[in-house]
């Protein structure tokens, strides 16, 4: 704080008190050098490419097509065959055992698991494609995928030289 010694009581004081100033100053180069690290800093994560790849469907792979209702339900086709949750369990279960025992067993080195391959509509309600992918899972299925329509255009960047 300033204080004024002698002189006339009656002269305006010309001098500033800064402290203030400095003090809310400090405060907010305080603040920025905290939270500039944490915005600039991310986590690094190698983002996939969103190129075409052709799917390379095995004759073992389960095709599941899921689609929305106006009525608020959900319906899956097993290949052409419409089926019910329960169902869809019981059908996955029993593929899913049928393809181990073809292959010689649980225990069978070199076990090659089929894949699950959803096309889902686009105006489907992410309920109806979360419940296949979770029954899906629980029966015993590793590898989920999604069919997706590709973009127009090459496939890849090596088509386009």
């Amino acid at each position: 704080m300033g204080m004024s010694l002698g002189g006339d009581d009656d002269a305006p004081m010309s001098n500033i008190n800064t402290t203030p100033l400095v003090d809310v100053m400090l405060v907010l180069l305080i603040i920025f050098l905290i939270t500039v690290p944490v915005v600039v800093e991310t986590v690094p994560v190698k983002l996939p490419d969103t190129r075409y790849e052709p799917t390379r469907t095995q004759p073992e792979d389960v095709a599941l097509s899921v689609r929305g209702n106006s009525d608020n339900t959900c319906e899956v086709y097993w290949n052409l065959t419409r089926v019910n949750a329960q169902e869809l369990s019981n059908r996955a279960v029993a593929k899913l055992k049928a393809e181990i025992d073809r292959q010689g067993g649980p225990n069978t080195p070199g076990l090659v698991l089929p894949e699950v391959h959803i096309r889902g509509d686009v105006d489907t309600p992410y309920r109806c494609i979360g419940g296949v992918i979770y029954t899906m899972q629980e029966a015993g299925f590793a590898k989920v995928g999604f069919i997706s329509e590709p973009q127009p255009g090459p496939a890849s960047a090596d088509e386009n030289q």
